[in-house]
């Protein structure tokens, strides 16, 4: 396989990881004014994910940089285009950083409420549009001669891809939800399950119509891996329904696990339906478009970069499933009662 397209799907991969690992912290995030109905049960929503919502967001950090040596043509069309679109992520992720780690700092209702809600805005906020600017990549946005982007943040708030952007949010949230039933005990743990359920079946449909919707797209520009997006859209929605059954019958693993299969494939479909692109132009998509070919390094960049990940990245994984099993065990109210009374 030539190189640029091996790389077309190490980033992919890379999204993938980005999207399940910083996918649920962004539910866990969303969830706090669902679940956290005091002081206690905010503690221990938040430190479900405290020891490794830092760790997931490096994945986003590689992806990038694989992206920008890899597709330097696709890094700078995409970064100068969605460049708003990226700098209100990054800001929601520095506040949302910011605020896991002041929070606590002072013994004021007052201050740990407003932390609280910079949380759930510095999670949503990225959830959403992650999901708008992956919906635009994939169907294609103005692009002229030169592969410079000629719209603005309104062109990207088309039909699809504010779909893309509620159906992220949605199973994001969901995943989250499904996380912290998933790793507390308690009343927090219950009203988790129920929410899942609720917000697990309002998922499946928005995911249902969007999924169907970019099938159509691929098969309607005649996209070369067209039926392979509709395997992976198929046990998406099939993943999908059975999270939300595994949580029903009050089994968090499984409907987690579900979760994160849920998105894995759903980004592949995604992923799938932009091969052979990497940002298609819907304007005269043959002549404008950015495909794997024309947007790629040299083979001899390439290769370098393909040595250093064959070394790098078993590694990285290796560290991350360490990491997940040494905090694997559940955050029980007990302990952050206990921790309350010792800080006082």
């Amino acid at each position: 396989m030539d190189l640029a397209y091996l790389w077309f799907f190490i980033v992919g991969f890379l999204f993938v990881g980005y999207f399940v690992l910083d996918g649920f912290d962004f539910g866990v995030g969303m969830s706090l004014p669902f679940l956290g109905r005091n002081d206690v049960s905010r503690r221990q929503i938040i430190n479900t994910i405290g020891p490794v919502w830092d760790l997931n967001e490096t994945w986003i950090i590689v992806a990038g940089a694989c992206l920008f040596a890899a597709f330097p043509e696709w890094y700078a069309t995409l970064f100068s285009g969605f460049y708003l679109a990226l700098l209100l992520i990054l800001l929601a992720l520095i506040l949302r950083g910011v605020s896991f780690e002041y929070r606590h700092q002072r013994d004021s209702v007052r201050w740990r409420r407003n932390f609280d809600r910079m949380i759930v805005i510095g999670s949503a906020v990225p959830a959403f549009l992650w999901g708008v600017a992956v919906a635009n990549i994939v169907q294609g946005v103005p692009l002229d001669a030169d592969h410079e982007f000629m719209g603005s943040l309104l062109t990207l708030f088309n039909p699809y891809g504010l779909l893309g952007g509620l159906t992220t949010l949605l199973l994001f949230f969901t995943h989250g939800v499904y996380f912290v039933a998933l790793k507390t005990d308690g009343q927090v743990a219950a009203d988790a399950r129920r929410l899942a359920g609720r917000a697990g079946l309002l998922a499946i449909v928005v995911a249902a119509v969007f999924l169907v919707w970019t099938v159509l797209l691929s098969f309607g520009q005649d996209r070369p891996l067209a039926w392979i997006t509709v395997l992976c859209a198929g046990i998406a929605a099939v993943l999908l329904i059975g999270s939300w059954a595994a949580n029903a019958r009050g089994r968090e693993g499984w409907a987690f696990g579900f979760g994160a299969f849920t998105i894995v494939s759903a980004v592949l479909a995604l992923w799938f339906a932009l091969f052979p692109f990497v940002m298609p132009s819907t304007v005269d998509m043959a002549t404008n478009s950015l495909t794997i070919e024309n947007a790629s390094s040299t083979d001899y960049t390439l290769t370098i970069m393909s040595w250093a990940a064959l070394v790098f990245l078993p590694l990285v994984l290796v560290y991350q499933g360490w990491t997940y099993w040494i905090f694997r065990k559940r955050v029980t109210r007990s302990k952050i009662e206990k921790a309350a009374a010792v800080a006082h």
